[in-house]
């Protein structure tokens, strides 16, 4: 079906939804909404956080499914998904195939540049977007935008497939994909012996969105048809614009040819927000949504959540859902109590090898045993060498205390990679961020 006919009954089914809800519970819920597709009569609603999708297929699920089928004469069942899910569960492979149209690939209407919130965190990655969706491949190309998880990497790159689709004709194309739907779409036509189809659609395209490349890492042949896709597009003067949440020298098991790629254009990361930046994310999302909150209460979340946009924007909409379904005015201490499971811990950290360790591993994407073995491949052996200067800045261990939990490496090996890692952090500014960054993940825990 059609996206224009999936956005006609998706307007005739929130008018008819608007009767049946209290106006905060309206505003609260379907505000967060966005119709995805229609397949096989299920409707997918994409929805902003798991607390939504639970709550709404316990609560809400039937009454959409009868207004739907109501508005479509058949018998249609709701699904409310997280909008990350539309391309990676296996129950919904027919929803990707239905999506796979790349001139028509979906772009959440809440992810534009008017409703992106600017601070010093990312003031950078939003000029270099702007500039790239005004003028697409005339500097910045390819940008490679990388920051933590839900930090507005993705925001980022709708905004540019929204402004250039608006300011181009109906025949330019504009593709947004994440790293998994370009792994399936080449397995599926490897598998149905479409390689010629899958080439000339991915190679026809004007700007390339692909979030999350580090995904590709390890895929041998993903890598060798994207290496080929880049090259296409980049010779034909098509942009790209690539997200991932670490630096291209940061990602293991890329080959060296797509990482040089990478840095051909620009590189520009995006940093947790500070207090007042995430005071300005929670305002604004408490206006665009039409949420009743109090500033006592948007004060508390920003100074309790510290680590990213889409966890602050989680914690706001429980509260405003609270307050909707139990019609109780909400303070600082309800607050509390309410998000008691997604606030960090206060008390202070104990910073342990195993604790550097077990995140260096995680941000790198690499088996804590091989980061503790002897494998002396770069895609461990650079990883390790962080972990053990971490641990020497920031426990009291000694050299050949830290050593040993490495394997049992001599401590002249843990001082050597102390010290390369110091000084390539002096002369490096991207590496000394990604390193701020993991400090600041462990001392959170």
């Amino acid at each position: 079906m059609s996206s224009n006919n999936i956005n006609s009954i998706w307007k005739k089914t929130i008018s008819k939804i608007k009767n049946k809800l209290t106006p905060q519970s309206y505003s609260t819920w379907i505000n967060t909404m966005q119709p995805i597709a229609i397949k096989n009569n299920i409707f997918y609603i994409g929805v902003p956080d798991q607390f939504s999708k639970d709550w709404l297929n316990n609560n809400y699920a039937l009454l959409f499914s009868e207004i739907i089928s109501d508005i479509t004469n058949d018998k249609t069942t709701v699904q409310f998904i997280l909008e990350d899910e539309m391309h990676q569960s296996n129950t919904n492979s027919g929803l990707t195939e239905e999506l796979s149209d790349l001139k028509y690939s979906i772009l959440n209407p809440r992810y534009n540049f008017e409703n992106y919130v600017v601070g010093n965190n990312n003031r950078f990655a939003h000029a270099a977007c702007l500039a790239v969706a005004e003028s697409p491949a005339k500097g910045y190309n390819p940008l490679f935008i990388y920051g933590g998880v839900g930090l507005g990497k993705t925001h980022l790159m709708h905004a540019i497939g929204h402004y250039a689709r608006q300011h181009n004709s109906n025949d330019y194309i504009v593709a947004y994909v994440t790293s998994e739907k370009f792994t399936n779409d080449l397995i599926s036509a490897i598998r149905e012996e479409k390689t010629v189809e899958f080439k000339n659609k991915y190679r026809s395209i004007d700007i390339l969105l692909i979030d999350d490349i580090q995904f590709l890492a390890g895929k041998e042949a993903t890598q060798e048809e994207f290496f080929h896709t880049f090259n296409t597009l980049y010779e034909a003067n098509k942009q790209i614009i690539i997200s991932s949440d670490r630096p291209p020298k940061e990602i293991p098991t890329l080959e060296d040819r797509l990482r040089s790629r990478f840095e051909w254009g620009l590189i520009t990361d995006i940093q947790p927000p500070d207090y007042e930046t995430r005071i300005a994310i929670l305002q604004k999302k408490a206006k665009l949504e039409n949420l009743t909150v109090s500033d006592e209460v948007i004060t508390f979340i920003a100074d309790r959540i510290h680590s990213n946009i889409r966890e602050l924007e989680g914690a706001l909409i429980r509260v405003t859902a609270y307050n909707s379904l139990n019609n109780e005015i909400i303070d600082k201490d309800k607050a509390a109590e309410i998000l008691k499971d997604m606030l960090p811990d206060k008390k202070p950290v104990e910073i342990t090898i195993e604790l550097i360790q077990q995140k260096v591993a995680g941000h790198f994407n690499i088996k804590l045993d091989d980061l503790k073995s002897k494998k002396r491949t770069r895609a461990i052996a650079y990883p390790r060498q962080i972990a053990m200067y971490l641990c020497r800045e920031l426990t009291t261990e000694s050299l050949p205390q830290i050593g040993n939990k490495f394997g049992g490496k001599d401590h002249t090996t843990v001082l050597h990679a102390h010290d390369k890692i110091a000084a390539e952090v002096a002369n490096d500014t991207t590496l000394s961020q990604s390193i701020k960054n993991l400090i600041d993940n462990i001392k959170q825990n």
